[in-house]
């Protein structure tokens, strides 16, 4: 449970336990993404905690997508009804051409369905496109109230800057949804931007918060105010960078390749000292995302020549997990658990 979270003491943090599995998106290696199908699936295969992407629509209700931009994931783009609806749109800095969640209200958006995001990859996944429809941050709170066991939530916040440039400021809308949840596990709020987790704390959101980062770039929060003087995610992640987060936030949670990735291509993987250093800035660290399949592997590790085969996954999660990760986003939480539990 998210009870494993390190507790800090003075500057430092104590040594952790086995790392949280936090289904990313739910079963999202079996099941199309962000549905209940998929939520419920995690809870079954006994993921410690569902990680959620938060996006809002027109009238102001917080959705599950893992973007706002939804023409991959659902049947939208078959919906004559909205054909009108396309449209092109700049989202942190990126130039999109779709259907956005904030141009539908969520009457409109209930009655599209959800389509697997991977299909090439995941094809078996996709014998489940049409079945459901999508759900509010509502519906996964009423899934995880009647789950079995206490599982945790932890919530991720996304393109609060953009959203908040449309009228739609996702930390006052996420802290009244959450208010008066009385929640079986912690709740855990992340975001790729500090203002919103700062936002949310502000509004007296009981959670831990943790500060997301790329590779490469900067956070949108800080290129909307500074421009190109913004510091990158990179300068986040020197000791002196880490230093100051660890007065903001709990935790960082960041890309595996930061934490191991192959010294030459096609060589051994080797492990950087992120989590070493971030440890000892008394901060939580989290990794993303574990997947089996070749196409996500390092070249060292893939097997055969099929990108949807499985290749030596056991490997690449035992790696990640001995770094002393304090958490691990994963779309097959059963093959994390059992990585896991063979360290």
């Amino acid at each position: 449970m998210l009870g494993r979270l390190p507790r800090r003491v003075g500057a430092v943090i104590e040594p952790t336990r086995p790392p949280l599995v936090v289904a990313h998106r739910g079963a999202s290696g079996y099941r199309p993404e962000h549905t209940r199908a998929a939520y419920e699936l995690a809870i079954a295969l006994g993921a410690d905690a569902i990680e959620p992407d938060i996006v809002a629509t027109r009238d102001g209700v917080l959705v599950l997508r893992h973007e706002n931009e939804i023409s991959g994931t659902t049947d939208v783009a078959d919906r004559p009804e909205f054909a009108g609806r396309r449209t092109t749109k700049t989202v942190d800095g990126e130039r999109l051409t779709g259907w956005f969640t904030e141009d539908f209200t969520w009457a409109e958006l209930s009655t599209l369905r959800a389509r697997e995001r991977l299909p090439a990859v995941r094809q078996a996944s996709t014998r489940f496109d049409d079945r459901y429809p999508i759900l509010r941050l509502r519906d996964l709170m009423a899934i995880l109230d009647a789950a079995p066991r206490p599982v945790g939530m932890v919530a991720e916040i996304k393109h609060a800057t953009h959203f908040a440039a449309q009228g739609l400021p996702l930390d006052e809308l996420f802290a009244a949804e959450v208010a008066g949840w009385s929640p079986a596990a912690p709740l855990v709020v992340e975001a790729f931007e500090q203002s919103v987790l700062g936002g949310i704390r502000e509004r007296g959101v009981r959670a831990r918060y943790v500060f997301l980062l790329e590779k490469s770039g900067s956070p949108a929060d800080l290129v909307a105010r500074f421009g190109a003087a913004a510091l990158s995610y990179a300068g986040h992640l020197t000791n002196a960078g880490l230093a100051r987060l660890a007065r903001a936030v709990d935790g960082i949670s960041v890309d595996t390749a930061l934490i191991a990735r192959p010294a030459t291509r096609g060589g051994p993987v080797v492990v950087s000292d992120l989590v070493e250093r971030a440890h000892a800035a008394g901060l939580s660290v989290f990794t993303w995302t574990l997947r089996p399949e070749n196409r996500f592997l390092p070249g060292a590790l893939r097997v055969g020549s099929r990108a949807a085969d499985h290749g030596d996954w056991m490997t690449w999660f035992r790696t990640l997990m001995g770094t002393g990760l304090d958490g691990v986003f994963a779309d097959h939480p059963d093959l994390a658990l059992e990585a896991r539990a063979a360290l």
